[in-house]
């Protein structure tokens, strides 16, 4: 090849790549009309059963060239509802649960797409309220109170169609507090078993278990519930059988195994039915007391409760041994998230108060505080009712009495309130600790306990069938 044609071959790609270059830039892009819509909110609340409509709106002059598609899908089965029209009007028959929708504006002359997400609340009557459970003539009664005060008196049993089993304790509304609250169901608990009801409906959920004995992945031939607390993941957690069962939390909180209890934590020990649940900055731990040996036990939660039994530093023995404190357990209560509890009955029959501290976040060490006896002994016994509420105070009831009790002073002062002199069966805490709510014979009674107030009277809600146990509040 001579050198004139390789001049000739350059000069045409040099002229070639100068005209790409001055093209750069001459095409106008025209993006189609965005729609312009308006009037649709994020969340929708529709009761079961109930219309539901929804109807926004297109801000472009030529709303007629756009079309509307819906979808409302269910998580749990994967199934999706599909809709057609520039508005959603259906018949909410779905169960009262969050669903998330998707509204697909289409633009019919070009094809494009624009998408909207919002979410649908279903809602039932039971979506506010309070439930109450209760033992009437030795039957155990699930009730609601709904929002104007009216009771649906014996609800389990017309719903069901048979009787809860027997001898009740507690009555828990379960939440997952690291999923915004996502309501997980309500468990009846009595001394041998217990009962779950979907928190929606009031029925026994068929998807998840719906007795205790079930909700064991193996369970003992035998249940005998020391004690239970919820714990903030939505699952129980506590002494039955004298051993320490945590649901497990290792799986979607709406699966069918979430909550449910596997082995207890193991090692040689049997614990009282009072313990303490405390949550650190490093974890969730445990305080029990093994009746045998008479000492304080130490347990962490990693996916489920671990015995470390009695692997704790100890700062003195002068004041008490946590080793060996030879005396039985009648109850613990921690306060403020620091102050320590317990109380004992001596080998002379006193009932004795023992302080401590916990330290958590650093090398397990147990500090004793204080051992003295209990300023009042007679209110004291296998049946006095306990909460302790975190401005550093316990409520107690014994009889028909209610006390507030200051550990710091040991002031003791009677709330007297006028229950009629009917025997106190149950005490409740409300969740911003200003109102206490003490329930008696077909009764209870709502008691201010704010700042300067010394349980001042509230109101009353009656019609409750027998002697209340417990309540949850919705």
């Amino acid at each position: 090849m001579n050198i004139r044609r390789i001049l000739l071959l350059l000069a045409v790609f040099v002229t070639s790549l100068t005209a790409c270059y001055e093209d750069l830039g001459d095409y106008d892009i025209n993006m189609p009309e965005n729609p312009g819509l308006t009037n649709l909110d994020t969340v929708y609340q529709a009761s079961v059963g109930d219309s539901l409509i929804i109807s926004p709106k297109l801000s472009v002059s030529n709303a007629a060239d756009y079309e509307f598609e819906w979808r409302i899908t269910v998580i749990e089965t994967g199934q999706s509802f599909y809709y057609k029209g520039s508005s959603l009007r259906t018949i909410f028959g779905l169960q009262a649960k969050r669903y998330p929708g998707r509204l697909t504006v289409i633009n019919k002359s070009n094809g494009m797409r624009y998408f909207y997400d919002f979410s649908i609340e279903g809602k039932t009557q039971f979506g506010r309220g309070t439930s109450v459970l209760s033992v009437e003539n030795g039957k155990t009664q699930f009730s609601f109170i709904k929002p104007d005060g009216s009771v649906q008196a014996r609800l389990y049993e017309a719903m069901h169609q048979k009787e809860l089993p027997a001898n009740p304790r507690y009555l828990y509304l379960l939440k997952n507090q690291f999923t915004g609250n996502t309501p997980l169901g309500y468990w009846i608990i009595t001394s041998n078993g217990g009962v779950r009801l979907e928190h929606n409906t009031m029925l026994e959920d068929p998807k998840n278990p719906s007795s205790l004995a079930n909700n064991f992945f193996d369970a003992p031939e035998t249940i005998n519930v020391g004690s239970l607390k919820a714990q903030n993941h939505g699952v129980l957690t506590g002494v039955i059988n004298g051993k320490l069962y945590g649901g497990t939390t290792s799986t979607w909180d709406q699966s069918a195994t979430y909550g449910m209890f596997g082995f207890p934590a193991e090692g040689d020990y049997e614990l009282a039915s009072s313990f303490i649940l405390s949550s650190a900055q490093n974890g969730t731990y445990f305080i029990g007391f093994d009746k045998n040996r008479k000492q304080f036990l130490r347990f962490n939660l990693y996916g489920a409760p671990m015995y470390f039994g009695t692997q704790y530093a100890i700062s003195s023995t002068t004041i008490f041994d946590p080793l060996n404190v030879e005396m039985e357990l009648i109850h613990m209560e921690q306060l403020n998230n620091a102050d320590c509890f317990a109380y004992f009955k001596g080998t002379d029959a006193k009932v004795y108060e023992l302080k401590f501290n916990v330290e958590f976040n650093g090398p397990f060490q147990f500090t004793p505080q204080h051992k003295r006896v209990f300023v009042n002994q007679s209110i004291i016994d296998a049946n006095t009712l306990w909460q302790g509420a975190k401005i550093g105070v316990i409520y107690l009831a014994s009889g028909n009495k209610v006390y507030r009790y200051n550990p710091l002073n040991e002031e003791l002062r009677d709330l007297a309130p006028d229950l009629g002199g009917k025997k106190v069966t149950m005490i409740k805490l409300s969740e911003d600790e200003q109102t206490l709510i003490v329930g008696v014979e077909g009764e209870l009674h709502y008691l201010d306990i704010s700042t300067g107030k010394n349980g001042a009277f509230i109101k009353k809600t009656s019609g409750i069938p027998g002697a209340p146990v417990d309540m949850a509040v919705r």
